[in-house]
């Protein structure tokens, strides 16, 4: 994504590849924004672009964690950056179609997205999964594998409810960068998550 300009992606697939039906992108409870999806895709994804460059440039780790803080106390911008960041997993879930079609190699998770009922092509998935994502539903396992193919991360989830078996600790990622971060989370029930911070 490094090489991507991450602002133009939602023209991208409007004009370049054709993807018409982003007009029925949903922002959580605000059902199908239709004319006016581009522009508040493109202000989320501005604000997580924003947030993530003024982050990373903090080195000292408790200006950092100050930063964090006041950042998901603005409700709204949280929300924004939520949205942004499954409108890139859309987009990597368009270009792996894509590719699919293309008889070119994916990451094998997304062979098993497009085996769902529920998500056999990118208009589909977007309408039964990400849609309702952090209004009716979480992330499935599949969407973390996504999740942190999108981000560049490795995600650990470390599930409390199967302590002392080999499902304790489940890694999302199949293959990574060795430059990729490790993002770990807990949960108790496979819906919510939390990330476990270190006090500073």
């Amino acid at each position: 994504m490094k090489a991507i300009d991450v602002l133009k992606l939602p023209e991208k697939l409007l004009y370049s590849q054709g993807c018409n039906w982003i007009q029925q992108y949903s922002f959580g409870p605000e059902r199908y924004a239709s004319s006016n999806t581009l522009g508040k895709l493109r202000k989320c994804i501005d604000t997580l672009k924003n947030q993530w460059m003024e982050i990373s440039s903090i080195k000292d780790p408790y200006e950092r964690g100050n930063l964090c803080r006041a950042l998901f106390g603005d409700e709204n911008v949280e929300h924004q950056m939520y949205e942004a960041v499954k409108f890139i997993m859309l987009y990597q879930v368009i270009e792996a179609y894509e590719c699919l079609n293309n008889k070119e190699r994916i990451p094998g998770f997304f062979h098993l997205l497009f085996m769902r009922d529920t998500s056999l092509d990118p208009l589909s998935y977007m309408i039964n999964h990400l849609n309702s994502v952090g209004d009716k539903r979480g992330l499935d396992q599949v969407d973390l594998f996504l999740l942190g193919y999108s981000l560049e991360v490795k995600i650990i989830v470390y599930r409390l409810s199967k302590f002392n078996s080999k499902d304790f600790k489940v890694n999302y990622m199949e293959a990574y960068q060795r430059d990729w971060h490790e993002v770990s989370l807990l949960t108790e029930d496979d819906q919510h998550y939390h990330i476990p911070v270190p006090e500073i």
